[in-house]
């Protein structure tokens, strides 16, 4: 199949929408179930679904949002019980165990240009046998959402928050901002004497957890300006690399914010909500990704600021640079109107639709400027994301099989430093038992 199924589709009607707790098509002749993750982006990719359907006369597209948590179970026990959906968003940390167990139909026939899409996305869903699993749907950075008024008052300016930078022996400037930006029950600066680290109104940085040994938003953007990488090579690395000094010793000063009172406790932040907390005003700064910009423009009374990362000790800034893509579940029942949606997916008729949700960036070139152009008609400056696209600052998520197994083992290691119980030394044993995996 070359690429025509999709390339006719017009615009209108209406799709039907699944139960998060639906299944596959089972068998419904012409139904193509499709799954995502985050409800922020369902509207728009329901109006792609309506504008597809409108088109088609044997193809009707049903769409299903489950949150994350829930999400790969199901994909993963219905790849299982047969009733998996048709298609669904495919994660880099994900898709290489599902071509590993055979659970993708290729995409080959789709015959597909990848040079609408932003340089590097496509390259990311072409497997270890050289054939296409997932075609490109969005990309992602990382930035520091802050909250303005709390920057003025600890007597800060947005320059200063824009000229930021690190290292892990003193932590820099970056460092000096969150602890001036902490506010104990008292009234007290975390660089004031007197600060009381063990009863905290307002930290600094928030915290969304220890990175699980990925660190795409916690950790990774400053591992990587002192040329620490996951893996030794990406993508399809086999060695992992947690016993590096650079690592370590990152790992270190971020978990040091822990014990001095600038960042919440990790047992403070089970079952919360790092986002849900800023908007509360519980912390000042949250390094975040780029999907996550509408909702934390969402939140009603806070003056949102967005900063890039730090420059670190390379002189750049640096930020994981991720890229979501489609997928076919191989026990599809209706491939060739899976392929047809996939297409469409993966065309400026859908993208343009995304961008125009001002949500997250979609993979085509244009696509993404529309996108950038919708944020600032919502009065968001988005330039602390696309300056990584515009300087070449990023680096690729680690893609490598036995992602899950990887995770099993680095979130508890991570914890375990985190929280103190354990020094940053024992990751050499993590490593090593990660390592373990590839031999």
């Amino acid at each position: 199949m070359k690429k025509t199924l999709g390339a006719t589709v017009l615009l209108g009607a209406s799709a039907l929408a699944l139960t998060a707790c639906g299944g596959g098509s089972g068998g419904d002749e012409g139904v193509v179930d499709y799954w995502l993750w985050d409800a922020n982006q369902l509207p728009a990719y329901q109006q792609c679904a309506d504008d597809f359907n409108a088109s088609q006369e044997d193809v009707t597209v049903k769409v299903t949002q489950t949150g994350w948590d829930d999400y790969w179970s199901k994909i993963t026990n219905g790849m299982a019980a047969g009733t998996a959906p048709d298609v669904f968003t495919d994660h880099l940390s994900k898709y290489p165990d599902f071509v590993k167990t055979e659970q993708l139909l290729s995409l080959d026939e789709l015959d597909a240009d990848t040079s609408i899409y932003n340089d590097g996305l496509a390259d990311l869903w072409v497997g270890q046998d050289g054939s296409r699993y997932g075609l490109p749907k969005d990309w992602d950075t990382v930035a520091l959402f802050y909250n303005k008024e709390m920057v003025a008052d600890a007597g800060l300016t947005q320059e200063d928050m824009a000229s930021l930078d690190w290292n892990p022996d003193d932590g820099g400037s970056y460092e000096k901002v969150i602890a001036r930006l902490t506010v104990d029950e008292n009234g007290v600066r975390g660089d004031e004497a007197g600060f009381d680290k063990d009863n905290v109104a307002v930290y600094g940085l928030g915290l969304n957890g220890s990175g699980e040994g990925m660190g795409q938003t916690e950790w990774s953007f400053l591992t990587a300006t002192l040329g620490w990488t996951h893996t030794d090579q990406n993508p399809w690395g086999t060695h992992y690399n947690y016993d590096q000094p650079e690592f370590q010793e990152t790992f270190e000063w971020w978990a040091s914010l822990a014990e001095k009172g600038y960042m919440p406790p990790l047992e403070t932040t089970i079952g919360a909500s790092m986002a849900d907390n800023f908007g509360a005003g519980k912390n000042a700064i949250n390094t975040n990704g780029s999907w996550m910009i509408g909702q934390y423009a969402g939140y009603e009374g806070i003056d949102l600021g967005i900063a890039p990362t730090p420059v670190g000790p390379s002189g750049e800034r640096a930020s994981m640079f991720n890229g979501l893509a489609d997928s076919i579940w191989a026990g599809t029942e209706n491939p060739e109107g899976s392929l047809a949606w996939v297409e469409y997916l993966a065309s400026t008729a859908c993208q343009d639709v995304v961008a125009g949700h001002a949500v997250v960036f979609p993979a085509i070139t244009s696509s993404s400027e529309l996108a950038a152009q919708a944020f600032a008609e919502k009065g968001v400056d988005v330039s602390a994301f696309t300056t990584h696209i515009d300087d070449g600052t990023t680096f690729l998520f680690p893609i490598a099989e036995n992602a899950a197994k990887v995770v099993g083992i680095m979130k508890p290691a991570s914890d375990a430093v985190l929280t103190g119980d354990s020094p940053a030394s024992s990751f050499d044993d993590a490593n090593d038992q990660v390592n373990a995996l590839f031999e």
